[in-house]
């Protein structure tokens, strides 16, 4: 992992707590949020995960500007809570994040992923989905889903 990547993954982790850590398949259960459009016009949702009980990352493309956009979304709408987008494309050497205290929603964070791998990741609260190397043609990508 190169240092700004470390960097940045240590920034939006800063204020969790240590946690258990799971492998789980890539597929995604059914979540109740839904993809709120905040990408913008022409973004389309080519990938998701769900965040515990509380939420869903959702990853997005424009295939006309060649860029993804990462948008994390609560189930509900409440009292802000921590919360963080992250996008990280491979080969890019540098990673795009949005954390803080939000009431529904995290992002937009983009990159340039036209025929890249990229890392992306969502967290509400106590609760956080990482996924590596996805949505790059036949390599499998991995999760990482962290509660604590």
């Amino acid at each position: 992992m190169n240092l700004s990547r470390r960097m940045a993954a240590t920034a939006v982790l800063a204020t969790a707590v240590a946690g258990t850590v799971a492998l789980t398949p890539q597929a995604s259960a059914a979540a109740t949020a839904a993809y709120n459009g905040v990408c913008g016009s022409g973004y389309k949702v080519v990938n998701s995960a769900p965040i515990g009980t509380k939420g869903t990352v959702f990853l997005t493309y424009n295939s006309a500007k060649g860029k993804n956009c990462v948008v994390t979304v609560r189930n509900t709408t409440g009292k802000a809570v921590p919360m963080f987008a992250y996008l990280y494309v491979q080969g890019a050497d540098e990673s795009a994040e949005d954390g803080g205290a939000y009431t529904s929603y995290a992002g937009p964070v983009y990159g340039d992923g036209r025929g890249k791998c990229v890392d992306w990741a969502g967290g509400i609260d106590n609760q956080s989905t990482w996924t590596y190397g996805s949505n790059c043609a036949a390599l499998k990508a991995h999760r990482v889903t962290k509660g604590w």
